[in-house]
């Protein structure tokens, strides 16, 4: 298929990538106290700085960069000029970092709108941990949440190795951190409004711009037949995508009564016309130079979607092209112009499912996928209806992921880390990966009972084996957003015994059976539990156990989690979150309420 090599380091958006912030500071007591420790207090800043760089890349694939104030922060003036240098910068996360006592009220990080932490060496010759214990309470005082990372073995004063649980605390609050500054500016487009009646497609813009600090952009659905029809998008791209298309993808099965299917000449007009959707999307998203060239100036500048949802039915798929293509190829990882960062699409214009798959991105830098969550298949009922006996992950049950629209191609599992299913970074898949997935999968005319104007479903089966985390973001009126997530695996059945139950639904669109971690309690006392309790007819999935990232996200977010399956040591927020009770689910509720959104 002759992939493009991945070119990273393509930023879509406007503005630069948000930069991560080491504040090392220091006891202020010149004659002999500070001069004793500059050196060892300015070598823990830039050992983060190598941490964070070596370790975590931006969505567009380039090292994280970090921005070390100039010098150590020993009172109020140097704090000043530290902050000054980070707004020139562009920082948009950081981290104070000391070995030894400081004034904690005079060097703290006073920015209210940025992800903070505070890592105290915990060593005894210096106090670091007493200084982190006191900036700490100054943080929560002033309702400033900052997360405190402190070391559980004591270090040697001389020891400059960061030690592994520190390291894992920091790269896990950078990681969020990141998400939540290039979060902050971007647009999300809604290319129509809402679909079926589904409640998520609603648009809450104070949820986007209180809570994300997103702005929320509009364009109705007949802007794509516009430029279908007076063809406005790149010509040669749609040459080369066309093309593609026709050298490359497997056509499925017509599930449709012989008498009403779509003849050769108007599914290749289907055909036609999702193409060029794809390509208008994208340039809706994010803009196309090639735009202006031809003279659409205006469309060429896009709106700065970091994502985006289309509403498809009814009005639009009830006489044009479904959406199934376009979401499937913009939402992966490569396409026919070769590997790049996916986007991400929402299927029928899910806002909130389009966040929960926009925070997978954030997190993982992968591919994400967009499901229904369809079904829960109990042991007893798929012996019943199949004869077949589930094992293994299967044994307790499993949820049927199946989308009456699309998922991205990265979803087949078809990609492999240590030789076992994955999805993959855009700038890690190798070109016979990107052949499997495409090999994979079949794109069947559409079903004409959902899909009047015809089109083409995407049609895979997801490998087992895969850790994956399913999440969703819920309103609820007078709690505000609260995100849910469920941390498991993919599973793999007999194909005959999956051919059976998927008949029951649609054969033509793509299938992930899920099995989530059970612990015989709450909402995770068995699989049905989980699927009873999911707040929502959709899911976003990630690949890897991403729910300890989740959850600080959230909590700089101040959005609180009302279900989760994360082992409690592995959870991180904020210090500031201890001091509202020890039940700490109710107390991440009571601490997002107080502090508020971010941006509110």
């Amino acid at each position: 298929m002759n992939f493009k090599a991945a070119e990273t380091g393509k930023w879509r958006y406007m503005g630069d990538r948000p930069k991560v912030g080491i504040r090392p500071t220091i006891d202020g007591r010149l004659g002999g106290v500070r001069e004793s420790l500059e050196e060892r207090t300015m070598g823990m800043a830039k050992s983060a700085a190598e941490l964070i760089s070596a370790n975590l890349k931006y969505i567009d694939g380039t090292p994280v960069e970090c921005v070390i104030a100039d010098t150590c922060i020993g009172g109020v003036a140097e704090a000043a000029a530290c902050q000054a240098r980070f707004e020139k910068a562009g920082v948009g996360v950081s981290i104070t970092v000391t070995p030894c006592w400081c004034y904690g009220s005079e060097t703290m990080d006073m920015d209210p709108s940025t992800p903070k932490a505070v890592w105290g060496f915990n060593g005894t010759e210096r106090p670091g941990a007493v200084y982190l214990a006191a900036v700490l309470a100054a943080h929560a005082q002033k309702g400033i949440p900052a997360f405190g990372i402190y070391g559980r073995d004591v270090q040697d004063s001389d020891d400059v190795s960061i030690t592994d649980d520190v390291k894992d605390k920091i790269l896990r609050f950078v990681r969020a951190g990141v998400a939540v500054a290039t979060l902050k500016g971007k647009s999300y487009l809604s290319i129509g409004s809402v679909s079926m009646g589904i409640a998520g497609c609603i648009v809450d813009e104070t949820f986007f711009q209180d809570y994300l600090g997103i702005r929320n952009e509009y364009v109705d659905m007949s802007e794509l037949g516009r430029r279908i029809r007076e063809e406005i998008y790149d010509p040669e791209e749609y040459k080369r995508a066309r093309a593609w298309v026709v050298e490359n993808l497997n056509i499925g099965m017509d599930p449709n009564d012989p008498a009403i299917q779509h003849t050769a000449e108007q599914k290749e007009s289907e055909w036609d016309d999702s193409v060029k959707m794809a390509l208008i999307t994208k340039d809706l998203m994010n803009g196309n130079p090639v735009l202006a060239k031809l003279g659409y100036g205006e469309e060429a500048l896009g709106h700065n979607a970091i994502a985006a949802g289309f509403q498809g039915q009814r009005h639009w798929t009830d006489w044009m092209a479904n959406g199934d293509f376009m979401e499937t190829m913009v939402n992966t990882s490569f396409d026919w112009d070769g590997f790049r960062q996916p986007y991400v699409l929402a299927t029928e214009n899910d806002t909130l499912n389009g966040i929960s798959m926009l925070f997978g991105h954030l997190l993982t830098n992968t591919a994400q996928i967009f499901s229904d969550v369809r079904t829960y298949w109990s042991p007893e009922a798929v012996e019943r209806v199949t004869g077949y006996k589930l094992t293994g992950d299967a044994a307790g049950g499993l949820i049927h992921l199946i989308n009456s629209g699309s998922t991205c191609l990265d979803g087949v599992g078809e990609q492999s880390v240590d030789g076992k299913p994955a999805i993959k970074t855009f700038w890690n898949i190798s070109e016979a990966e990107a052949e499997a997935c495409v090999r994979a999968t079949d794109f069947c005319p559409a079903d004409l009972g959902y899909f009047r104007g015809g089109g083409y479903s995407t049609d895979f089966l997801t490998k087992g084996g895969m850790p994956v985390t399913m999440s969703r973001i819920n309103l609820v009126k007078g709690q505000g957003p609260v995100l849910q997530l469920a941390e498991g695996w993919t599973v793999e059945i007999p194909a005959a015994v999956h051919d059976k139950l998927d008949e029951r639904t649609n054969p033509t669109w793509p299938t992930t059976w899920f099995s989530p971690r059970v612990n015989g309690e709450g909402n995770f006392k068995d699989v049905y539990g989980v699927m009873a309790a999911w707040g929502a007819n959709h899911g976003a999935i990630s690949y890897g156990h991403i729910g300890a990232d989740l959850i600080s996200l959230a909590a700089m977010l101040r959005i609180p989690v009302s279900m989760h399956n994360v082992p409690e040591e592995d959870i991180f927020r904020p210090a500031a979150w201890n001091h509202f009770g020890m039940d700490k689910e109710g107390a991440d509720f009571r601490a997002c309420a107080i502090f508020g959104p971010v941006y509110g």
